[in-house]
Protein backbone atom coordinates (compact mmCIF):
# COMPACT_ATOMS: atom_id res chain seq x y z
CA UNK A 1 0.00 0.00 0.00
CA UNK A 2 3.03 2.27 0.04
CA UNK A 3 3.02 4.87 -2.67
CA UNK A 4 0.05 6.10 -4.70
CA UNK A 5 0.17 5.97 -8.45
CA UNK A 6 -1.53 7.95 -11.14
CA UNK A 7 -4.55 5.75 -10.67
CA UNK A 8 -5.30 7.36 -7.33
CA UNK A 9 -5.61 10.90 -8.64
CA UNK A 10 -9.01 12.58 -8.42
CA UNK A 11 -10.80 13.39 -11.65
CA UNK A 12 -13.63 15.90 -11.75
CA UNK A 13 -15.32 14.64 -14.89
CA UNK A 14 -17.06 11.39 -15.70
CA UNK A 15 -14.35 9.09 -17.04
CA UNK A 16 -16.09 6.86 -19.58
CA UNK A 17 -16.88 3.90 -17.37
CA UNK A 18 -20.05 5.46 -16.10
CA UNK A 19 -19.01 7.14 -12.86
CA UNK A 20 -17.20 10.20 -11.56
CA UNK A 21 -13.87 9.54 -9.89
CA UNK A 22 -14.64 12.33 -7.39
CA UNK A 23 -18.00 10.71 -6.64
CA UNK A 24 -16.30 7.33 -6.32
CA UNK A 25 -13.77 8.52 -3.79
CA UNK A 26 -16.37 10.52 -1.92
CA UNK A 27 -18.60 7.48 -1.68
CA UNK A 28 -15.74 5.40 -0.34
CA UNK A 29 -14.93 8.05 2.22
CA UNK A 30 -18.52 8.07 3.42
CA UNK A 31 -18.34 4.32 3.88
CA UNK A 32 -15.22 4.67 6.02
CA UNK A 33 -11.64 5.45 5.11
CA UNK A 34 -10.56 1.93 6.02
CA UNK A 35 -12.54 0.64 3.06
CA UNK A 36 -10.06 2.08 0.59
CA UNK A 37 -7.16 0.15 2.04
CA UNK A 38 -8.56 -2.96 3.65
CA UNK A 39 -11.91 -3.46 1.94
CA UNK A 40 -15.22 -2.94 3.63
CA UNK A 41 -17.02 -5.48 5.76
CA UNK A 42 -20.35 -4.07 4.65
CA UNK A 43 -21.34 -2.44 1.40
CA UNK A 44 -24.26 -4.76 0.73
CA UNK A 45 -26.90 -2.06 0.43
CA UNK A 46 -26.48 -1.65 -3.32
CA UNK A 47 -26.26 1.62 -5.24
CA UNK A 48 -27.34 4.86 -3.63
CA UNK A 49 -30.42 6.58 -4.99
CA UNK A 50 -29.75 9.14 -7.71
CA UNK A 51 -31.48 11.04 -10.49
CA UNK A 52 -31.94 9.03 -13.73
CA UNK A 53 -29.45 11.30 -15.50
CA UNK A 54 -26.87 11.05 -12.73
CA UNK A 55 -24.49 8.10 -12.19
CA UNK A 56 -25.25 6.22 -8.98
CA UNK A 57 -22.75 6.35 -6.15
CA UNK A 58 -20.79 3.13 -5.84
CA UNK A 59 -20.97 0.90 -2.80
CA UNK A 60 -17.89 0.59 -0.64
CA UNK A 61 -17.04 -2.75 -2.26
CA UNK A 62 -17.10 -1.29 -5.77
CA UNK A 63 -15.17 1.82 -4.77
CA UNK A 64 -12.30 0.08 -3.00
CA UNK A 65 -9.09 0.70 -4.93
CA UNK A 66 -5.70 -1.00 -4.61
CA UNK A 67 -2.62 0.95 -5.66
CA UNK A 68 -0.62 -0.21 -8.69
CA UNK A 69 2.62 1.64 -7.84
CA UNK A 70 4.52 0.88 -4.66
CA UNK A 71 7.41 -0.98 -3.08
CA UNK A 72 5.65 -4.31 -3.60
CA UNK A 73 3.26 -5.46 -6.28
CA UNK A 74 -0.43 -5.53 -5.34
CA UNK A 75 -2.15 -8.87 -4.75
CA UNK A 76 0.36 -10.16 -2.19
CA UNK A 77 -0.76 -8.57 1.07
CA UNK A 78 -4.12 -7.46 -0.36
CA UNK A 79 -6.99 -9.04 1.63
CA UNK A 80 -8.56 -12.08 -0.04
CA UNK A 81 -10.68 -11.15 -3.04
CA UNK A 82 -13.97 -12.74 -4.04
CA UNK A 83 -12.91 -13.67 -7.59
CA UNK A 84 -9.61 -14.66 -9.10
CA UNK A 85 -7.93 -15.82 -12.30
CA UNK A 86 -4.50 -17.42 -12.43
CA UNK A 87 -3.01 -17.64 -15.90
CA UNK A 88 0.39 -18.62 -17.26
CA UNK A 89 1.80 -17.62 -20.64
CA UNK A 90 4.66 -18.84 -22.81
CA UNK A 91 6.46 -16.43 -25.12
CA UNK A 92 5.77 -17.26 -28.77
CA UNK A 93 8.57 -18.77 -30.90
CA UNK A 94 11.05 -16.08 -31.85
CA UNK A 95 10.07 -13.71 -29.05
CA UNK A 96 12.86 -12.69 -26.72
CA UNK A 97 13.91 -9.96 -24.34
CA UNK A 98 12.76 -7.08 -26.54
CA UNK A 99 9.30 -8.54 -27.03
CA UNK A 100 9.03 -9.44 -23.35
CA UNK A 101 9.89 -5.87 -22.34
CA UNK A 102 7.26 -4.46 -24.71
CA UNK A 103 4.68 -6.91 -23.33
CA UNK A 104 5.43 -6.04 -19.71
CA UNK A 105 5.16 -2.35 -20.59
CA UNK A 106 1.69 -2.92 -22.12
CA UNK A 107 0.55 -5.16 -19.31
CA UNK A 108 1.64 -2.66 -16.67
CA UNK A 109 -0.20 0.15 -18.43
CA UNK A 110 -3.38 -1.92 -18.62
CA UNK A 111 -3.14 -2.99 -14.97
CA UNK A 112 -2.59 0.58 -13.80
CA UNK A 113 -5.68 1.86 -15.62
CA UNK A 114 -8.02 -0.99 -14.72
CA UNK A 115 -7.00 -1.00 -11.05
CA UNK A 116 -7.96 2.68 -10.93
CA UNK A 117 -11.38 1.89 -12.38
CA UNK A 118 -10.62 3.38 -15.78
CA UNK A 119 -11.09 1.63 -19.15
CA UNK A 120 -8.18 -0.09 -20.82
CA UNK A 121 -7.05 1.61 -24.03
CA UNK A 122 -3.43 0.50 -24.18
CA UNK A 123 -3.80 -0.43 -27.85
CA UNK A 124 -5.76 2.67 -28.79
CA UNK A 125 -9.51 3.15 -29.11
CA UNK A 126 -9.67 1.24 -32.41
CA UNK A 127 -6.78 -1.18 -32.02
CA UNK A 128 -6.54 -4.60 -30.42
CA UNK A 129 -6.31 -3.00 -26.98
CA UNK A 130 -9.64 -1.15 -27.11
CA UNK A 131 -11.75 -1.62 -23.99
CA UNK A 132 -14.39 -4.35 -24.21
CA UNK A 133 -16.90 -2.60 -21.94
CA UNK A 134 -17.31 -5.69 -19.78
CA UNK A 135 -16.87 -3.71 -16.56
CA UNK A 136 -18.85 -0.61 -17.52
CA UNK A 137 -20.65 0.90 -14.48
CA UNK A 138 -18.32 -0.83 -12.01
CA UNK A 139 -15.62 0.71 -9.87
CA UNK A 140 -12.17 -0.74 -9.15
CA UNK A 141 -13.68 -3.39 -6.84
CA UNK A 142 -10.30 -4.11 -5.21
CA UNK A 143 -8.84 -5.25 -8.55
CA UNK A 144 -5.20 -6.31 -8.41
CA UNK A 145 -2.98 -7.63 -11.20
CA UNK A 146 0.30 -9.28 -10.20
CA UNK A 147 3.07 -10.44 -12.57
CA UNK A 148 5.76 -13.10 -12.16
CA UNK A 149 8.49 -14.82 -14.18
CA UNK A 150 9.00 -18.58 -14.38
CA UNK A 151 12.34 -20.36 -14.70
CA UNK A 152 12.05 -20.75 -18.48
CA UNK A 153 11.49 -17.00 -18.94
CA UNK A 154 15.18 -16.41 -18.34
CA UNK A 155 16.20 -18.92 -21.03
CA UNK A 156 13.82 -17.34 -23.55
CA UNK A 157 15.08 -13.81 -22.89
CA UNK A 158 18.81 -14.58 -22.66
CA UNK A 159 18.91 -13.59 -18.99
CA UNK A 160 20.02 -16.87 -17.41
CA UNK A 161 22.83 -15.02 -15.61
CA UNK A 162 20.20 -13.09 -13.66
CA UNK A 163 17.97 -16.02 -12.85
CA UNK A 164 17.76 -16.34 -9.05
CA UNK A 165 18.50 -19.56 -7.21
CA UNK A 166 15.01 -19.37 -5.75
CA UNK A 167 13.71 -20.53 -9.14
CA UNK A 168 15.49 -23.87 -8.96
CA UNK A 169 12.96 -26.66 -9.65
CA UNK A 170 10.84 -27.73 -6.69
CA UNK A 171 11.53 -31.27 -5.46
CA UNK A 172 8.96 -33.99 -6.20
CA UNK A 173 6.45 -34.94 -3.51
CA UNK A 174 4.68 -38.26 -3.07
CA UNK A 175 1.22 -36.70 -3.37
CA UNK A 176 2.08 -35.12 -6.74
CA UNK A 177 0.08 -36.19 -9.78
CA UNK A 178 1.14 -33.18 -11.80
CA UNK A 179 -0.15 -32.33 -15.25
CA UNK A 180 2.73 -30.67 -17.13
CA UNK A 181 0.28 -28.86 -19.41
CA UNK A 182 -1.15 -27.02 -16.40
CA UNK A 183 2.16 -26.33 -14.67
CA UNK A 184 4.97 -23.76 -14.88
CA UNK A 185 5.14 -21.26 -17.78
CA UNK A 186 7.37 -18.36 -18.85
CA UNK A 187 5.11 -15.69 -17.32
CA UNK A 188 2.43 -15.83 -14.63
CA UNK A 189 -0.38 -13.39 -13.91
CA UNK A 190 -2.63 -13.34 -10.85
CA UNK A 191 -5.85 -11.33 -11.14
CA UNK A 192 -8.14 -10.73 -8.18
CA UNK A 193 -11.22 -8.55 -7.60
CA UNK A 194 -14.36 -8.42 -5.50
CA UNK A 195 -16.57 -8.45 -8.61
CA UNK A 196 -16.62 -11.27 -11.16
CA UNK A 197 -17.06 -9.01 -14.20
CA UNK A 198 -14.24 -6.69 -13.09
CA UNK A 199 -11.92 -9.69 -12.74
CA UNK A 200 -12.94 -11.14 -16.11
CA UNK A 201 -12.55 -7.72 -17.74
CA UNK A 202 -8.94 -7.60 -16.55
CA UNK A 203 -8.33 -11.16 -17.73
CA UNK A 204 -9.54 -10.36 -21.25
CA UNK A 205 -7.44 -7.19 -21.37
CA UNK A 206 -4.31 -9.08 -20.30
CA UNK A 207 -4.96 -11.84 -22.85
CA UNK A 208 -5.54 -9.36 -25.67
CA UNK A 209 -2.36 -7.41 -24.97
CA UNK A 210 -0.36 -10.66 -25.07
CA UNK A 211 -1.39 -11.50 -28.64
CA UNK A 212 1.62 -11.79 -30.92
CA UNK A 213 4.05 -11.96 -28.00
CA UNK A 214 2.82 -14.74 -25.70
CA UNK A 215 0.15 -17.43 -25.68
CA UNK A 216 -1.84 -18.85 -22.79
CA UNK A 217 -0.28 -22.03 -21.38
CA UNK A 218 -2.94 -22.61 -18.74
CA UNK A 219 -5.68 -20.75 -16.91
CA UNK A 220 -7.48 -21.46 -13.63
CA UNK A 221 -10.42 -19.60 -12.14
CA UNK A 222 -11.19 -19.29 -8.44
CA UNK A 223 -13.34 -17.65 -5.81
CA UNK A 224 -13.54 -16.77 -2.13
CA UNK A 225 -16.31 -15.53 0.11
CA UNK A 226 -17.60 -12.09 -0.89
CA UNK A 227 -16.70 -9.27 1.53
CA UNK A 228 -19.72 -8.42 3.67
CA UNK A 229 -21.25 -11.91 3.40
CA UNK A 230 -20.60 -12.60 7.09
CA UNK A 231 -21.80 -10.68 10.13
CA UNK A 232 -18.22 -9.83 11.04
CA UNK A 233 -14.84 -10.02 9.30
CA UNK A 234 -13.42 -13.51 9.71
CA UNK A 235 -10.89 -15.94 8.28
CA UNK A 236 -12.12 -17.60 5.09
CA UNK A 237 -13.30 -21.20 4.81
CA UNK A 238 -12.21 -23.65 2.14
CA UNK A 239 -14.42 -26.16 0.32
CA UNK A 240 -13.94 -28.68 3.12
CA UNK A 241 -15.70 -26.20 5.38
CA UNK A 242 -12.55 -25.58 7.41
CA UNK A 243 -11.35 -22.13 8.44
CA UNK A 244 -8.17 -21.75 6.39
CA UNK A 245 -5.43 -19.20 7.00
CA UNK A 246 -5.43 -18.78 10.78
CA UNK A 247 -1.68 -19.13 11.16
CA UNK A 248 -0.75 -16.74 8.35
CA UNK A 249 2.05 -14.25 9.07
CA UNK A 250 0.62 -10.78 9.71
CA UNK A 251 2.00 -7.54 8.19
CA UNK A 252 2.25 -6.21 11.73
CA UNK A 253 4.68 -9.00 12.68
CA UNK A 254 8.20 -7.74 13.27
CA UNK A 255 9.70 -10.29 10.88
CA UNK A 256 6.95 -10.19 8.25
CA UNK A 257 8.99 -8.44 5.54
CA UNK A 258 12.02 -10.71 5.99
CA UNK A 259 9.83 -13.81 5.66
CA UNK A 260 7.75 -12.68 2.69
CA UNK A 261 9.77 -10.19 0.61
CA UNK A 262 13.18 -10.47 -1.06
CA UNK A 263 15.67 -8.05 0.53
CA UNK A 264 17.74 -5.52 -1.38
CA UNK A 265 21.22 -6.61 -2.58
CA UNK A 266 22.83 -4.64 0.24
CA UNK A 267 21.15 -7.04 2.68
CA UNK A 268 21.35 -10.21 0.54
CA UNK A 269 24.87 -11.47 -0.11
CA UNK A 270 26.00 -13.95 -2.70
CA UNK A 271 28.23 -16.99 -2.11
CA UNK A 272 31.30 -14.76 -1.79
CA UNK A 273 29.68 -12.70 0.94
CA UNK A 274 29.45 -9.65 -1.32
CA UNK A 275 26.11 -8.10 -2.32
CA UNK A 276 24.60 -9.99 -5.27
CA UNK A 277 23.88 -7.13 -7.68
CA UNK A 278 22.49 -9.52 -10.30
CA UNK A 279 19.36 -9.87 -8.18
CA UNK A 280 18.68 -6.16 -7.61
CA UNK A 281 15.64 -6.39 -9.89
CA UNK A 282 13.95 -8.72 -7.35
CA UNK A 283 14.33 -6.41 -4.33
CA UNK A 284 10.94 -5.88 -2.72
CA UNK A 285 9.56 -8.83 -4.65
CA UNK A 286 8.61 -12.31 -3.56
CA UNK A 287 8.29 -15.89 -4.76
CA UNK A 288 4.90 -17.38 -5.53
CA UNK A 289 4.35 -21.13 -5.31
CA UNK A 290 1.14 -22.09 -7.10
CA UNK A 291 -0.46 -25.52 -6.65
CA UNK A 292 -3.76 -26.83 -7.95
CA UNK A 293 -4.88 -29.09 -5.11
CA UNK A 294 -7.92 -31.22 -5.76
CA UNK A 295 -9.95 -32.03 -2.65
CA UNK A 296 -11.53 -35.49 -2.57
CA UNK A 297 -14.73 -34.06 -1.16
CA UNK A 298 -16.86 -37.20 -1.40
CA UNK A 299 -14.39 -39.06 0.81
CA UNK A 300 -13.93 -36.11 3.18
CA UNK A 301 -17.65 -35.57 3.70
CA UNK A 302 -18.13 -39.20 4.77
CA UNK A 303 -16.12 -38.45 7.93
CA UNK A 304 -18.07 -37.30 10.99
CA UNK A 305 -17.22 -33.79 12.14
CA UNK A 306 -15.22 -34.96 15.17
CA UNK A 307 -13.01 -37.09 12.91
CA UNK A 308 -12.52 -34.16 10.51
CA UNK A 309 -11.41 -32.07 13.46
CA UNK A 310 -8.86 -34.73 14.46
CA UNK A 311 -7.47 -34.69 10.92
CA UNK A 312 -7.10 -30.91 10.94
CA UNK A 313 -6.32 -30.34 14.63
CA UNK A 314 -8.85 -27.52 14.94
CA UNK A 315 -12.57 -27.19 15.64
CA UNK A 316 -14.64 -26.88 12.50
CA UNK A 317 -17.10 -24.42 14.03
CA UNK A 318 -14.67 -21.63 14.85
CA UNK A 319 -11.14 -22.75 13.93
CA UNK A 320 -9.95 -22.94 17.54
CA UNK A 321 -7.19 -25.50 18.23
CA UNK A 322 -8.34 -28.72 19.86
CA UNK A 323 -6.13 -27.80 22.81
CA UNK A 324 -8.64 -25.03 23.64
CA UNK A 325 -9.25 -21.31 23.34
CA UNK A 326 -10.29 -19.30 20.31
CA UNK A 327 -9.10 -19.33 16.70
CA UNK A 328 -6.10 -17.16 17.51
CA UNK A 329 -5.08 -19.01 20.69
CA UNK A 330 -1.64 -20.62 20.18
CA UNK A 331 -1.79 -24.39 19.89
CA UNK A 332 -0.67 -26.32 22.95
CA UNK A 333 1.09 -29.12 21.10
CA UNK A 334 2.02 -30.95 24.32
CA UNK A 335 -1.45 -31.06 25.87
CA UNK A 336 -2.80 -34.55 26.51
CA UNK A 337 -6.31 -35.74 27.26
CA UNK A 338 -7.51 -37.96 30.15
CA UNK A 339 -6.48 -41.01 28.12
CA UNK A 340 -2.90 -39.74 27.88
CA UNK A 341 -3.13 -39.13 24.13
CA UNK A 342 -2.21 -35.83 22.53
CA UNK A 343 -5.28 -33.60 22.15
CA UNK A 344 -3.90 -32.43 18.81
CA UNK A 345 -2.90 -35.73 17.14
CA UNK A 346 0.70 -36.16 16.06
CA UNK A 347 -0.35 -36.35 12.40
CA UNK A 348 -2.87 -33.48 12.49
CA UNK A 349 -2.46 -31.05 9.62
CA UNK A 350 -2.27 -27.99 11.88
CA UNK A 351 0.49 -29.58 13.97
CA UNK A 352 2.65 -30.76 11.07
CA UNK A 353 2.38 -27.48 9.14
CA UNK A 354 3.01 -25.21 12.14
CA UNK A 355 6.19 -23.08 12.18
CA UNK A 356 7.09 -24.69 15.52
CA UNK A 357 7.45 -28.04 13.77
CA UNK A 358 9.29 -26.65 10.73
CA UNK A 359 12.15 -24.65 12.13
CA UNK A 360 10.15 -21.43 11.92
CA UNK A 361 9.43 -21.86 8.20
CA UNK A 362 6.50 -19.66 7.21
CA UNK A 363 4.70 -18.49 4.10
CA UNK A 364 1.79 -16.16 3.39
CA UNK A 365 -1.04 -18.33 2.06
CA UNK A 366 -3.44 -16.48 -0.23
CA UNK A 367 -5.50 -19.09 -2.09
CA UNK A 368 -8.69 -19.26 -4.13
CA UNK A 369 -11.15 -22.15 -4.12
CA UNK A 370 -12.16 -23.65 -7.47
CA UNK A 371 -14.95 -25.85 -8.85
CA UNK A 372 -14.71 -27.07 -12.44
CA UNK A 373 -17.75 -29.33 -12.51
CA UNK A 374 -17.75 -33.12 -12.29
CA UNK A 375 -14.78 -35.22 -13.38
CA UNK A 376 -14.96 -38.36 -15.50
CA UNK A 377 -15.20 -40.56 -12.40
CA UNK A 378 -18.30 -38.70 -11.21
CA UNK A 379 -16.63 -36.87 -8.34
CA UNK A 380 -16.40 -33.07 -7.92
CA UNK A 381 -13.44 -31.47 -9.69
CA UNK A 382 -13.01 -28.97 -6.89
CA UNK A 383 -10.43 -27.84 -4.42
CA UNK A 384 -7.88 -25.14 -3.79
CA UNK A 385 -5.80 -22.94 -6.06
CA UNK A 386 -3.06 -22.71 -3.46
CA UNK A 387 -0.90 -19.59 -3.75
CA UNK A 388 1.75 -18.88 -1.14
CA UNK A 389 4.29 -16.08 -0.88
CA UNK A 390 7.76 -16.12 0.68
CA UNK A 391 11.19 -14.55 0.41
CA UNK A 392 12.72 -17.96 -0.36
CA UNK A 393 10.60 -20.97 -1.42
CA UNK A 394 13.28 -23.37 -0.18
CA UNK A 395 12.92 -21.93 3.32
CA UNK A 396 9.16 -21.43 3.17
CA UNK A 397 7.09 -23.83 1.08
CA UNK A 398 9.55 -26.70 0.55
CA UNK A 399 10.35 -27.68 4.16
CA UNK A 400 6.68 -27.49 5.18
CA UNK A 401 5.51 -29.54 2.19
CA UNK A 402 8.23 -32.13 2.81
CA UNK A 403 7.00 -32.53 6.38
CA UNK A 404 3.37 -32.81 5.23
CA UNK A 405 4.42 -35.32 2.60
CA UNK A 406 5.75 -37.67 5.29
CA UNK A 407 2.61 -38.15 7.36
CA UNK A 408 -0.10 -35.50 7.19
CA UNK A 409 -3.51 -36.95 8.11
CA UNK A 410 -5.07 -34.67 5.48
CA UNK A 411 -2.96 -36.00 2.58
CA UNK A 412 -5.30 -38.93 1.70
CA UNK A 413 -8.01 -36.38 0.93
CA UNK A 414 -5.85 -34.22 -1.38
CA UNK A 415 -4.30 -34.60 -4.82
CA UNK A 416 -1.72 -32.11 -6.14
CA UNK A 417 -2.51 -31.83 -9.86
CA UNK A 418 -0.47 -28.82 -11.06
CA UNK A 419 2.45 -26.75 -9.84
CA UNK A 420 4.32 -23.56 -10.65
CA UNK A 421 7.05 -21.42 -9.14
CA UNK A 422 7.51 -17.77 -10.10
CA UNK A 423 9.80 -14.90 -9.16
CA UNK A 424 7.62 -11.83 -8.67
CA UNK A 425 9.51 -8.54 -9.03
CA UNK A 426 9.07 -5.67 -6.62
CA UNK A 427 6.47 -3.03 -7.36
CA UNK A 428 6.87 -0.52 -10.16
CA UNK A 429 7.70 3.07 -9.27
CA UNK A 430 5.86 5.85 -11.06
CA UNK A 431 7.04 5.93 -14.66
CA UNK A 432 8.19 2.29 -14.54
CA UNK A 433 6.67 -0.96 -15.70
CA UNK A 434 6.88 -4.22 -13.76
CA UNK A 435 10.16 -6.03 -14.47
CA UNK A 436 11.84 -3.02 -16.06
CA UNK A 437 14.88 -3.28 -13.78
CA UNK A 438 15.47 -6.82 -15.10
CA UNK A 439 14.61 -6.38 -18.77
CA UNK A 440 16.38 -3.05 -19.35
CA UNK A 441 19.47 -3.65 -17.22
Amino acid sequence: MAGAGAGSQDRTGTDGVGFSRRRLLGSAGAAGAAGLVLGAAGGSAGYAASRPDEPAALTAIGATEAMFHGKHQPGITTPLQARGHLVAFDLVPGAGRKEAAALMRRWSAVARELMAGRPSTAGGTDGPGHDTGIALDAGPSSLTVTFGFGRTFFDRTGLTGRRPAGLDPLPPFSSDQLDARRSNGDLWVQIGADDALVAFHALRAIQKEAMGAAGVRWQMNGFNRTPGATGRPMTARNLMGQIDGTGNPKPADEDFDTRIFVPSPSRASGASGAPDASQDWLAGGSYAVVRRIRMLLDDWEKLPVDRQEQVIGRRKSDGAPLSGGTETTPMDLDKAGPDGRLVIPDNAHARISSPEKNGGAAMLRRPFSYHDGISADGTPDAGLLFVCWQADPFRGFVPVQRKLDRGDALSPFLRHEASGLYAVPGGAAKGEYVGQRLLES
